[in-house]
């Protein structure tokens, strides 16, 4: 049997935006990382843009430094794609809704609700409150009126209102004509499967 050369891929492993955004999460400088590591500013420098590779013994050494596990710069980036089709269907209520869930059930930091208003939809005629810090707004179409105790606050394509989640509110799409299409971003995640 005849060996078969060995070539890396022309990709690599492209480890410098990682370290360097380790660096920047620690709150090192390139000079003080490269001191600390033992390494030139300049090398340090062409590494984080991919220009050069390290050797193990450096690699170790910096994430030695910043207190990190080596095997966590390979690790595949935590990605997941919710399509509109596919996600799930929720009723957060509403009349005149289709919702849905964008972002997976066990995400616990934040979570998306498209919400496809038709003419005349609404949240419900009663004031309700969700259980997280923020939540946030985001007409991609049509216009919405978020309804508070003591006012109105009427959105319409392109704007965002940012309130505390416990604020009691409701709203609905004013128009007897046109649908409306809101994105509702919550944070931390009231309906996550960690909550």
């Amino acid at each position: 049997m005849r060996p078969v050369p060995v070539s890396p891929t022309p990709d690599g492993a492209r480890l410098g935006a990682r370290l360097r955004a380790a660096r920047k999460a620690h709150g090192y400088t390139l000079d003080q990382l490269a001191s600390a590591a033992g390494l030139t500013k300049g090398f340090l420098s062409r590494v984080e843009r991919d220009e050069t590779s390290l050797s193990v013994a450096s690699l170790i050494t910096l994430c030695e430094v910043m207190s990190i596990n080596p095997g966590s710069l390979f690790d595949a980036p935590d990605v997941a794609v919710v399509r509109h089709d596919s996600a799930p269907a929720i009723n957060l209520g509403g009349t005149g809704v289709d919702e849905r869930l964008m972002t997976p059930r066990g995400q616990a930091r934040v979570q998306l609700v498209h919400t496809s208003a038709e003419p005349g939809a609404t949240g419900g005629s009663d004031l309700y409150t969700i259980n997280c810090d923020v939540e946030v707004v985001y007409v991609l179409k049509g216009t919405v009126d978020i309804v508070f105790a003591d006012r109105r606050e009427r959105l319409a394509a392109g704007d965002a209102l940012t309130m505390r989640g416990g604020e009691p509110h409701t709203w609905e799409n004013p128009s007897r004509s046109r649908p409306a299409e809101i994105v509702w971003a919550l944070s931390p995640a009231p309906w996550s499967g960690s909550r």
